[in-house]
């Protein structure tokens, strides 16, 4: 299962989600918002998608991990909106018979969540400034 959501993402009610007796191994990555990058003090992040094709790219990464790592459940949530320091931006979440599968099916997930998703971030800082991650370098290349 793969969602977007404008709402606190609670990894403990999602860990529940997750639990299967037959399931030996459980795995998470969380992805907090931090409050320093690149030099630049950060007071909040803002996160946008495209929703619908983040769903469908989203449910092809789990069904991709699925095939590769014997895992019997996976569920990823990321944020959109306003996000404050500490919160949890993105949250990867893994049962599995076994540990490496476990561990080998999160990794895979959270790197191609990043990588094939449309979901941006903007970064607001103290200074008053504001931009969006990796995209103004891209522009001026």
């Amino acid at each position: 299962m793969i969602s977007i959501s404008d709402k606190a993402i609670d990894p403990d009610a999602l860990r529940r989600e997750l639990f299967d007796p037959a399931a030996g191994a459980y795995c998470s990555f969380e992805g907090w918002v931090r409050n320093l990058n690149e030099g630049q003090t950060v007071l909040r992040l803002e996160y946008e998608a495209y929703a619908p094709l983040a769903i469908s790219e989203g449910q092809k990464v789990l069904a991709e991990a699925q095939e590769k790592f014997p895992h019997l459940h996976a569920h990823c949530i990321h944020r959109e909106g306003l996000l404050e320091i500490g919160d949890c931006a993105v949250w990867v979440g893994v049962s599995s018979p076994h540990r490496d599968e476990a561990f080998q099916a999160c990794r895979f997930i959270i790197d191609e969540v990043k990588h094939r998703l449309p979901i941006w971030k903007k970064e607001h800082y103290v200074d008053g400034h504001s931009g969006w991650v990796n995209c103004e370098r891209c522009a001026t290349s």
